[in-house]
């Protein structure tokens, strides 16, 4: 086995965490991998791999080597490329992530128009509500709401979206609808652990900063429960724009204490490579950037 194809071997039993997962994705023999991984342990005379019957895990050495291994991939698909021409169609597998209403909504979408266009694709789709390191745990790109770290990540702002109050017309019926985030420990509130959200609201310092500390009569662990719950009736909840838009287009939910809301927060496609970033990666941000960007949930005042 050639030093290409081990590295991509490595690369893969890293990333499916154990040598049998490694072996399906990539077709081949649990034993070749086996050798594929011992071999190269051997050559750079360092262990890459801790191993034990339940789990596979790099080691120090070995993550350092993960990085160094994935930009030489990297650069030899985009070497590919360059070789077949601009007009190449993409190939290969491509990893992607997104909060996990962003990526039922507008993610798995463009996913499936991509994999209709370039049929010589396979896409993995890792919907989570955390922060997701892309180079640790293998992915070519992802969607992230809020400010960016510095970072060595390529960034593409597609759109922005706000921290909302919602709750449905019946509630504000009998319980009436606050005037001030102070008048929310009058009310029913529900939260959502998902993401970042948290227990402490914070609002817009322009009118004067109103950290508040809410006492929920329900937490759920996903923001359409949330939703869903404050749609019913229950109570107030604080979601991001784009994930109360439906409802509040159908009447079910409706905005409250715009006037005290946060600055809005970007939305970015992120990826990890820059100039040799791989024709299959380059096409999908083309795609979601271009659908994203025509999304007035994310581009209009929705």
């Amino acid at each position: 086995m050639d030093r290409f194809q081990s590295l991509k071997v490595y690369v893969t039993v890293v990333e499916e965490q154990g040598f049998a997962a490694a072996a399906r994705r990539l077709s081949i023999s649990p034993p070749a991998v086996t050798r594929a991984v011992a071999n190269l342990e051997e050559h750079l005379g360092v262990k890459l791999l801790h191993r034990t019957t339940r789990y596979v895990r790099a080691t120090e050495a070995g993550l350092r080597y993960l990085e160094d291994a994935r930009h030489i991939l990297a650069r030899l698909a985009a070497a590919d490329d360059a070789a077949q021409g601009i007009n190449a169609a993409p190939r290969g597998r491509l990893a992607v992530t997104a909060p996990v209403l962003f990526g039922r909504r507008f993610v798995i979408p463009g996913i499936v128009d991509y994999l209709q266009r370039y049929p010589g694709t396979e896409v993995e789709a890792m919907l989570v509500d955390r922060r997701v390191n892309l180079l640790e745990e293998g992915l070519d790109l992802g969607v992230r709401i809020g400010e960016l770290p510095d970072s060595s990540m390529r960034a593409l702002k597609v759109g922005e979206v706000r921290m909302v109050v919602v709750a449905s017309p019946a509630y504000l019926l009998s319980r009436g609808c606050p005037d001030h985030p102070q008048e929310l420990s009058k009310h029913n509130i529900i939260v959502s652990s998902a993401g970042n959200f948290s227990h402490a609201w914070r609002f817009h310092p322009g009118k004067g900063d109103h950290p508040l500390r809410v006492h929920p009569k329900l937490t759920v662990t996903t923001n359409d429960a949330a939703l869903e719950a404050a749609a019913e009736g229950l109570g107030i909840t604080r979601v991001l724009s784009y994930q109360a838009a439906p409802l509040v287009e159908q009447g079910r939910l409706q905005h409250l204490l715009q006037e005290f809301e946060p600055p809005s927060l970007p939305v970015n496609i992120i990826h990890r490579e820059g100039r040799h970033t791989a024709t299959r990666v380059r096409a999908f941000i083309d795609l979601l950037a271009e659908r994203l960007l025509m999304e007035p949930t994310l581009n209009g005042n929705l």
